[in-house]
């Protein structure tokens, strides 16, 4: 995994992140609109995940039916409609209510022939209750250096585990790539070592687990926790909801070789949960 890029973590500042986490989780939901809208239907949601862009700084869709792609870029909160490095639509969230996105986001994909109503459907999932978008506006400026924050974590995550899922499959097991859900907005690469048996390798930036970004590796079925191996010294097995190895951004944060002791806690926790579950 050494090929993997890092770039430093300075700290974490757990409130901030929390509300560029809300403000970007809720913005994102605008490129699921649209993946649900337009883009043709895959197995399990697939049509909807979206990928990290180091490029743009943000998440993006899978190409629509013309071959355009909508993303958000974190750091300003700015929407994005391109086929090429140069977007050729911007709209920038700061200060507007989702209303105004949907009026700029419905006349961007008329002018490509595609139907505006559709993005009215309802999401087929529930998100924890915002005024986010609706009673307040978007408030990038507020948010800019945790958004940018953010961005670094997502970004350090993809990066690290597409390194892990690259070795996996220099090992002949098969690891799809690593894809953003939006609904619960973690990254991640879901393994299958055999029938019924499932290995997560991801990233979360909070939630009602941790409220900071995590990695995670998870097993599926559980096993016994205190049956396992101690992790490295960032990570702890996590067994309340879901049974995982865990490194807290708290944990990278203050690790003296964040890249370093982030891989070797990946390698651990892939071959244990490979172990385990084979």
């Amino acid at each position: 995994m050494s090929d993997a890029m890092w770039r430093v973590i300075e700290g974490v500042d757990r409130p901030r992140l929390r509300a560029a986490r809300l403000q970007a989780h809720a913005a994102t939901q605008w490129l699921a609109r649209a993946a649900y809208a337009y883009i043709p239907v895959q197995p399990n949601d697939a049509h909807s995940n979206l990928g990290w862009d180091d490029i743009r700084g943000g998440l993006v869709t899978h190409a629509l039916p013309d071959g355009t792609y909508i993303g958000l870029r974190f750091r300003d909160l700015t929407l994005m409609i391109f086929t090429s490095a140069d977007p050729t639509y911007i709209f920038r969230l700061a200060g507007r209510r989702d209303a105004d996105v949907r009026e700029w986001l419905g006349n961007a994909v008329a002018e490509r022939g595609l139907d505006p109503a559709k993005l009215d459907a309802p999401l087929p999932y529930q998100l924890p209750p915002s005024k986010i978008g609706s009673i307040e506006a978007y408030a990038a400026a507020d948010n800019a250096r945790a958004l940018e924050e953010l961005a670094r974590w997502y970004a350090n995550a993809n990066d690290m585990i597409e390194a892990a899922r690259h070795k996996l499959v220099a090992r002949h097991i098969q690891a799809p790539p690593v894809r953003c859900w939006p609904h619960h907005f973690d990254l991640d690469s879901l393994v299958q070592p055999g029938p019924g048996h499932f290995l997560g390798i991801g990233f979360a930036p909070g939630d009602d687990y941790y409220d900071e970004p995590y990695f995670y590796v998870s097993l599926y079925p559980a096993p016994d926790v205190a049956s396992l191996p101690d992790p490295p010294a960032i990570a702890h097995w996590h067994a309340k909801g879901f049974t995982a190895a865990v490194a807290t951004a708290t944990r990278i944060a203050e690790a003296r070789h964040q890249k370093r002791e982030v891989e070797a806690y990946l390698q651990f926790a892939i071959d244990t949960g490979l172990r385990e579950l084979s």
